[in-house]
């Protein structure tokens, strides 16, 4: 277990009809090897009996608001904290004892980072939910530096409550947005957009459960289309700084979704030179469409993987590397 800390830490917790979780939740907080915490946890208007469960805790900074949403519960929550660094929460997951100190020593031997987070173990049954299984499997991958940031574009490369943060960054690049979009992937991707590193500890430090209420499974704003949206400007902004033949790039990927997608980021000003897919031709648009044996040459292009399947994705990656492309400076994928 790491040692003592001059680092303060706040757990934020927005709570909405968790009463038969939140009780359980508190003690695996209550039970970390760490104690220079404060426990900040937002009623967010239940309507069951979390309230009472809360009010009976007196060792927790509760703060009782009518039901207004999970950001403005987050934000809440970030103004009423006086850590040095955030340690997020949900009230229907779990935190290993050693999470926050992990978390904390792990800031502590690289000062460079601005948000730490962790492996998951995930909480939910694995036939059952099979994708979101394989998800937690691929965040688990990214633990160094470089992974996380140049796989981002991907899918959220971490756990929401396995994130720990230091609230400085608030203060100079904003807390969560409200909008059709997920709240926490925003967050880091901005945050990331304006040169904050992100790290992660290579242990599985939260229980990540995974209830049919979850609002990754319920909310809109979660859906593969609200990912994209959301995530194509923060691409764009990407791709202006790394991609030495900007504005041009070369699409892997000509399906109708794909090419959807892709619009939006011809609205912010990429140009399509090419496609690349199973089968030559060329496209009611004009852009011409070419076998993946025709890739040009690393140097002279850069290519955007757009291919959702994980499988496919691992072996364009694997074409990629053996023609001398690299990850971040001859592509990048989405």
């Amino acid at each position: 277990m790491p040692g003592k800390s001059s680092i303060n830490v706040s757990v934020v917790m927005p709570v909405f009809n968790a009463e038969s979780s939140v009780f359980q939740t508190l003690e695996s907080i209550r039970a970390q090897h760490f104690r220079s915490l404060e426990i900040v946890v937002v009623n967010d208007g239940s309507t069951d009996e979390t309230l009472n469960i809360l009010q009976a805790q007196k060792d927790i900074h509760l703060i009782n608001r009518p039901h207004r949403g999970i950001v403005p519960a987050l934000n809440d929550g970030l103004d009423a904290a006086q850590g040095d660094c955030i340690a997020r929460m949900d009230a229907d997951d779990l935190c290993h004892p050693d999470r926050i100190a992990e978390q904390v020593a792990h800031f502590e031997k690289f000062p460079a980072l601005g948000m730490v987070g962790s492996r998951v173990e995930f909480g939910g049954d694995r036939e059952q939910h099979k994708g979101y299984a394989a998800y937690v499997d691929w965040i688990n991958t990214l633990t160094g530096e470089d992974e996380i940031s140049l796989n981002r574009f991907i899918e959220s490369p971490f756990a929401h409550p396995s994130m720990m943060f230091r609230r400085e960054l608030i203060e100079q690049f904003g807390g969560y947005r409200d909008g059709p979009f997920p709240e926490d992937y925003e967050l880091w991707l901005r945050w990331m957009a304006n040169g904050v590193r992100a790290g992660k500890v290579e242990r599985e430090l939260i229980t990540w459960n995974d209830p049919p209420t979850r609002l990754s499974r319920t909310d809109e704003r979660y859906s593969v289309d609200a990912f994209y949206r959301m995530k194509a400007d923060y691409l764009f902004q990407w791709l202006e700084k790394n991609n030495p033949h900007h504005p041009n790039i070369i699409v892997w990927g000509a399906g109708r979704v794909t090419r959807k997608r892709v619009a939006v980021l011809k609205k912010c000003g990429l140009r399509i030179t090419h496609y690349i897919d199973l089968k030559a031709r060329v496209l009611n648009c004009g852009t011409p469409v070419i076998h993946h044996s025709e890739t040009p040459p690393a140097d002279s292009c850069f290519i955007l993987p757009m291919v959702g399947n994980r499988g496919a994705r691992r072996k364009i990656e694997a074409f990629l590397r053996k023609r001398n492309f690299r990850l971040g400076k001859n592509y990048i994928c989405a």
